[in-house]
């Protein structure tokens, strides 16, 4: 039986892990508020409002990088790069707090360590990702469980392509890093089951996309799963990153170079 000393001495442990583990669901759930999680929500309401509309969802669209003031396009261009700029503050909120762990994004295997293993991976993974995906979506428009997706309303300026190629980098940026890397430590750290992990991660990408329909959920769930499957085999999420990146690039630049010229790719 312990002394008095030691039993004390027990109970402030306790309650150390216990205020640990309460400041780090906090900063989970501001970090999450501040980012994919407000998105989720906001996709949320956006779905509940497409069901509210009269007509099927393959009727109506969701514009993904659209014009904030049509006919200026200087203003046009300022508008996007803030807000591209402004959508990573989260990342930088993640790497800080990272470094104050004494980990840093190095953790989580977002560095250049590694660069070329990264980018052949992510280009595999890309390369067997995006048929199929563009298959699952072709298909849940045609069943009317998606809206149709418009990946780009953009004027044809001369800053078009590369502000999408911007936008679809931070996207990939802000997801893996955030929804993969950083909320997978976090609810390790929390106690949390891999399983249960990986389906809070999985679940909340498919949520922030739900916006699209069914089908944008259904299909982001999956890739969500496979997601968090190859991280936790490779232990980055550098390939991770170039894969997102390379599936959004293809879709925004394709969609603007494709869109009313082939018959088989829906518009709004």
């Amino acid at each position: 039986m312990g002394t008095g000393t030691e039993r004390t001495a027990g109970a402030a442990d306790e309650a150390a892990r216990g205020g640990a583990a309460r400041t780090l669901r906090a900063e989970l759930l501001l970090v999450l508020a501040l980012s994919l999680g407000a998105s989720a929500v906001s996709s949320l309401i956006s779905f509940i409002g497409s069901l509210t509309k009269p007509g099927g969802l393959q009727d109506q669209a969701a514009t993904l990088n659209g014009s904030y003031a049509p006919g200026r396009p200087w203003l046009d261009l300022a508008w996007q790069l803030f807000g591209i700029t402004t959508a990573l503050v989260p990342v930088a909120l993640v790497a800080h707090l990272l470094l104050r762990e004494g980990a840093g994004l190095r953790v989580i295997g977002f560095d250049r360590r590694r660069p070329w293993p990264d980018l052949g991976r992510g280009a595999l993974v890309a390369a067997g990702i995006g048929t199929a995906g563009l298959a699952f979506y072709l298909i849940a428009r045609t069943a009317g469980v998606n809206l149709t997706v418009v990946p780009e309303a953009l004027p044809g300026t001369w800053w078009k392509y590369p502000v999408l190629i911007l936008s679809a980098i931070q996207n990939s940026v802000v997801e893996e890093v955030i929804v993969v890397g950083y909320l997978l430590r976090r609810l390790g750290q929390l106690g949390w089951t891999p399983t249960a992990a990986l389906m809070a991660s999985s679940v909340l990408r498919g949520s922030y996309h739900l916006y699209q329909g069914i089908g944008g959920f259904l299909g982001n769930v999956v890739m969500g799963v496979v997601f968090v499957v190859l991280y936790r085999r490779w232990g980055r999420v550098g390939p991770l990153v170039v894969a997102h990146g390379l599936l959004d690039i293809v879709a925004f630049v394709g969609y603007g170079l494709l869109a009313g010229k082939v018959g088989w790719l829906p518009t709004a």
